[in-house]
């Protein structure tokens, strides 16, 4: 579980974001512990996406601050001004953070080994022989051993967004963001996904998880923080919020999706 001596995995200050004249965020402040799975939940449009993107620089900031690990993301600071890193720096800092989307994106011409095995040969230079030792091991840990052979038009979505899963781990991240990583699944594929994601969270992964599934955010989840409109409205345990959500505006959304 979480620790509240130890600095922050992700911390965001004040962290603001627009696309042309639409503010997507509007001072982003909150901390996730190391270990701790941060469950982001909100109505559509309310910029959890974004905010997630935000954390490997996928989007640019354009005020505020990211730390991740204690490390600004995206800039080095000299006296008051923010340099932009270079694109070989900002990767450097992406390796230790993986991310599963909506879509799983996997490579349509590999197979599901080949799929874990792709990143740390070609952006780590291993061996192809470590790096399939381990691709063996995650696709064993998300249950899906006997499909390493497998294309991803021959797997299931949850089985191809259990890949997905196992190939961000294959860079061994020290933090793992998931984008509602059920949402473009048939209902009966979503609980394999979960409990991939509950085992992750009992090995002590730090998550952030962007996510609709509210049992999984009170089962599992150490926070949860509801947004809306760019703005954190709501903060708390997961289950202190989910069965008495003290703001009218989280009241309102959770009596539509509870």
């Amino acid at each position: 579980m979480t620790s509240t001596t130890a600095q922050p995995m992700v911390r965001a200050e004040n962290v603001h974001k627009s696309f042309g004249h639409v503010k997507v965020l509007q001072g982003i402040d909150l901390e996730v512990a190391p270990q701790e799975v941060f469950c982001l939940v909100g109505p559509s449009g309310s910029g959890k996406s974004t905010f997630l993107r935000c954390i490997n620089h996928l989007e640019k900031i354009n005020g505020g601050r990211l730390w991740v690990d204690g490390q600004l993301v995206g800039y080095r600071q000299k006296g008051d001004k923010l340099y932009e890193l270079r694109d070989s720096e900002v990767a450097a800092q992406r390796r230790d953070i993986g991310m599963v989307f909506q879509r799983f994106n996997l490579f349509p011409h590999m197979t599901a080994l080949a799929n874990v095995m792709e990143a740390p040969v070609q952006v780590k230079g291993e061996s192809r022989a470590v790096a399939r030792a381990r691709a063996e091991k995650l696709l064993d840990r998300v249950g899906l051993k006997d499909k390493a052979g497998n294309y991803p038009a021959q797997l299931s979505g949850g089985q191809q967004q259990r890949v997905a899963i196992a190939r961000a781990l294959a860079m061994e991240p020290k933090l793992m963001l998931f984008d509602e990583p059920t949402s473009a699944l048939d209902p009966e594929l979503v609980g394999e996904v979960l409990d991939v994601m509950r085992g992750l969270a009992e090995d002590g992964m730090t998550m952030i998880v962007v996510t609709h599934e509210m049992g999984f955010a009170r089962e599992v989840g150490d926070s949860l923080v509801f947004m809306d409109g760019g703005v954190v409205v709501e903060s708390g345990n997961p289950r202190d919020v989910l069965s008495n959500p003290q703001h009218e505006r989280t009241q309102a959304f959770l009596s539509k999706v509870l």
